[in-house]
């Protein structure tokens, strides 16, 4: 008994870590799924009319960079972020993404260079849903600042 009380404690250090993780998918009728992780929170998934497992992939690998940026940029006065994304698809099965452009969209008084920088490192290093995508997906990106909004 001792030995499951272990399993279960490094299984959630290992968790806690980023070393493991668990979910489960559970189709809920016609064309409709929930993905559920092992925290219980769902996400709503509809292959017909969206949003879909590759919709939902492509906005992973925004939300995955815009951590970085956004982290990055915590000592820095900024008052919005945003990734706007678009992709082509292989035109026969499997339908895989074969490129993605992101264009960052950050609003305040913030150096191009940095943001650029972040974005890069985000890509070449810490984002782990874009370095676990197929290595010849194209990937381009660009950084759009705006101006510190007036509200």
């Amino acid at each position: 008994m001792s030995l499951g009380i272990v399993h279960k404690h490094l299984l959630q250090e290992s968790t806690a870590l980023g070393l493991s993780m668990q979910g489960r998918v559970e189709w809920t009728g016609g064309t409709t799924m929930d993905g559920i992780n092992a925290a219980g929170q769902r996400i709503s998934m509809d292959w017909e009319s969206g949003p879909s497992p590759m919709q939902l992939m492509l906005q992973m690998v925004g939300a995955c960079s815009l951590v970085d940026v956004v982290g990055g940029l915590k000592e820095r006065h900024f008052t919005g972020a945003w990734v706007e994304l678009d992709s082509t698809r292989a035109e026969s099965s499997p339908r895989k993404f074969t490129t993605m452009t992101m264009v960052y969209h950050v609003e305040g008084d913030v150096p191009q260079k940095l943001v650029e920088r972040l974005v890069s490192k985000s890509h070449e290093k810490y984002c782990s849903v874009s370095s676990s995508l197929d290595p010849n997906i194209a990937i381009d990106w660009r950084v759009v600042l705006h101006p510190p909004s007036e509200a």
